[in-house]
């Protein structure tokens, strides 16, 4: 054991930044929440306010790799608390302004900020415990995203009901200010921050290295990319457009719908950690990853899309559609755990970090397309079926890209492949790709 590691220390600080993410999400979510109250007041159109909501996303990818390298050179404890009070400071332009600029160049903005904070959150993190006591604290604080979500379900809506759709900006604004004000009197920075070399080490001191345009050009590589991208689409309409379907398409109220809301979201967090465990036992068991990770992901999104497309079946009750909408957010999700273990298995290991936030830059294009996609539909088709032809596309596209993945994704030959390719010298060494 360390002898510099204090668990209670670290543990205060995986809580803290727990309540970190969990503002984080709450912070994502606003918009969608109030969508029929701010289309309303503001006499905003369904592709308007999706503009406002794609908006979020535009640089939100190119934030999120920025802030990785910056968290190298300059202290987490400051990054975090300057998006902290960023965050705050986006959320009051909007409850003071009626503009359509002042609602895109703040949610942009905050997208910009918020970019960069899980990376970072889990960079602190690693900083107070070392390597063999990492997974579980870092299980913990991701888990604010959910929690975040759920609270935002719940309360965004209470809070519009009472006092209107602009105290909800208010509320955050002060929500990023506390959580400033804790980290100031209770965060540190940590001491048991590792080299690089010590998180992705393979055991042998050759260069392992490919060119970019052979790992990006890999099957199974394109085959993550594209069950993320699919899943994320799902995740940009949930944030967005969700909330307002059960509004304004199934007819529930405003305090109803933030119920149904995170009951849809919170079902979908302990299945999906039930599934990454699944996943690993039949790895254990000598499952082969193309069959225990692979097939497992594609399939979970090949039976989200249905359940998505279902939901242009005629006559359907509102209960059904709501029952639709759960399953297929619960199916959808598999891929954020599985998929990145599936890329760190074919990737050099100096190489993986690029590859993820590559991943991750590729499936955040979901989030500027998808909600401005759906607005157009919203906007052109009455009722509720324009809702339904926004959420069965995202299905179609679910259930193609699980296809595709269905045939091309396979870790291990994948492996095999890269591995051949790598400089002679390297291959005469230990194996040259490693499967962790």
């Amino acid at each position: 054991m360390n002898p510099t590691y204090q668990p209670r220390r670290a543990w205060l600080t995986a809580v803290l930044l727990f309540f970190f993410l969990v503002v984080n999400a709450m912070d994502k979510m606003v918009v969608g929440l109030l969508a029929a109250p701010m289309m309303a007041e503001l006499e905003l159109t369904p592709a308007q306010f999706g503009l406002v909501g794609s908006s979020f996303f535009w640089l939100f990818a190119v934030s999120g790799v920025l802030g990785g390298f910056l968290a190298n050179r300059t202290p987490a404890s400051r990054l975090l608390i300057l998006m902290a009070l960023a965050w705050s400071l986006c959320q009051i332009p909007i409850a003071l302004s009626s503009s359509l600029a002042v609602l895109i160049v703040s949610r942009v903005l905050l997208g910009f900020m918020e970019g960069p904070a899980a990376p970072v959150a889990i960079h602190a993190c690693y900083k107070w415990f070392p390597n063999n006591r990492r997974n579980l604290p870092v299980a913990v604080l991701t888990q604010g995203a959910g929690i975040g979500i759920v609270l935002a379900g719940l309360l965004i809506p209470a809070v519009a009901a009472h006092w209107g759709w602009r105290a909800n900006f208010y509320l955050l604004a002060v929500l990023g200010v506390l959580w400033a004000l804790a980290w100031l009197a209770l965060g540190r920075e940590g001491t048991l921050d590792q080299p690089p070399a010590a998180h992705g080490a393979t055991g042998t001191s050759a260069p392992q290295r490919l060119p970019y345009r052979v790992l990006l050009s890999d099957p199974t590589v394109l085959g993550c990319f594209a069950l993320r991208l699919a899943a994320y689409w799902g995740l940009a309409l949930c944030l967005t457009w969700i909330p307002a379907y059960l509004q304004s398409g199934l007819g529930f109220d405003h305090a109803v719908s933030g119920k149904l809301f995170a009951l849809i979201v919170g079902t979908n967090l302990p299945l999906t950690i039930a599934i990454a465990w699944c996943s690993e036992r039949l790895l254990a068991r000598g499952v082969s990853s193309r069959l225990a990770r692979g097939r497992v992901s594609a399939g979970m999104l090949l039976l989200a899309g249905g359940f998505f497309l279902l939901l242009l079946w005629p006559d359907t009750t509102p209960a059904t559609r709501v029952a639709l909408l759960v399953l297929a957010c619960v199916c959808a999700p598999a891929i954020y755990s599985l998929g990145p273990a599936m890329l760190a298995e074919v990737v050099p290991a100096g190489q993986r970090g690029a590859v993820l936030a590559i991943d991750a830059s590729v499936s955040s294009v979901a989030g500027v397309l998808a909600p401005l996609v759906t607005g157009v539909l919203v906007q052109n088709t009455p009722g509720a079926r324009g809702f339904e032809l926004g959420l069965a596309l995202c299905g179609a596209l679910m259930v193609v890209a699980a296809l595709a993945g269905l045939c091309v994704v396979n870790p291990e030959r994948s492996r095999q492949r890269l591995a051949a390719q790598l400089p002679a010298d390297v291959q005469a060494g230990q194996p040259a790709v490693a499967a962790g």
